[in-house]
């Protein structure tokens, strides 16, 4: 593989929004690495990108994992022995319920993929574009609106994402001397398989039930990609990227 190739690493790459970025990053010229927990939908994804076996590689893994993310970041360097660009973007939630009847198991679930997956992906990350050659590269975090409010019902989510912004502040400081930046994109209302019910009606802090908007999963996509190609001398800190008609600015 020439050197000049960038290399990304796309968690969560099996549908939605990691399925999107995977696609729209291999048009673009990078060779990805696709991971999530069912190989499968991996392969759909690069069977959907019309990718050549050399610009692609499915490795499952579950990401709150340490022991699966070392062997992730083994069959990386194994292939492609370098990483221009993290997006950690694998992330689940609890049904909606009241705080008090969340059980541990369904708190530590989110808690490992959300937010514990993402550190172990960074860390992971980062010893490789600090060792390799030119050093440095871009971290980019999936946070979400409800790092900023919640939804309702949703306290273990809204928990994750908002540990998610520390944490990319966290990384961005600490990377710096490295040239390894870290950018955080939250997202509001993309079309997915987990909003398909939004246009219907979706329960809201006050109580109702109100339909929302949603917005074209590809256009987050190319959000993703503008913020990736840029040189490491510059930055998008934070992008929040909504539906303009959604129910955020004065949620509550």
């Amino acid at each position: 593989m020439s050197s000049q190739i960038k290399v990304a690493l796309v968690t969560g790459a099996g549908t939605g929004i990691g399925r999107a970025v995977s696609i729209a990053l291999i048009n673009e010229g990078y060779a990805v690495v696709l991971t999530g927990r069912r190989l499968e939908l991996l392969e759909e994804t690069a069977s959907l990108s019309k990718a050549d076996a050399q610009d692609y590689l499915c490795v499952s893994c579950d990401v709150g994992d340490p022991d699966q993310v070392k062997h992730l970041f083994s069959e990386l360097k194994q292939k492609y022995s370098k990483l221009d660009l993290l997006f950690n973007n694998a992330g689940v939630s609890t049904p909606k319920m009241s705080m008090e009847d969340i059980s541990y198991e369904q708190w530590r679930s989110v808690i490992d993929t959300n937010l514990t997956g993402v550190f172990l992906c960074s860390q992971q990350a980062i010893r490789m574009m600090k060792s390799q050659v030119p050093v440095g590269g871009r971290i980019i975090n999936n946070g979400s609106i409800s790092a900023h409010v919640p939804r309702p019902f949703s306290a273990p989510y809204t928990s994750t994402k908002h540990a998610m912004t520390g944490l990319t502040k966290s990384i961005s400081l600490d990377g710096r001397e490295h040239d390894i930046v870290c950018s955080q994109i939250d997202i509001g209302n993309a079309a997915t398989p987990l909003t398909k019910n939004f246009p219907k009606g979706v329960p809201q802090a006050n109580g109702t039930i109100q339909a929302e908007p949603v917005i074209d999963v590809e256009k987050v996509a190319q959000a993703i990609v503008q913020m990736a190609v840029l040189p490491l001398e510059i930055n998008v800190q934070f992008m929040t990227l909504m539906a303009t008609k959604m129910p955020y600015i004065g949620r509550g």
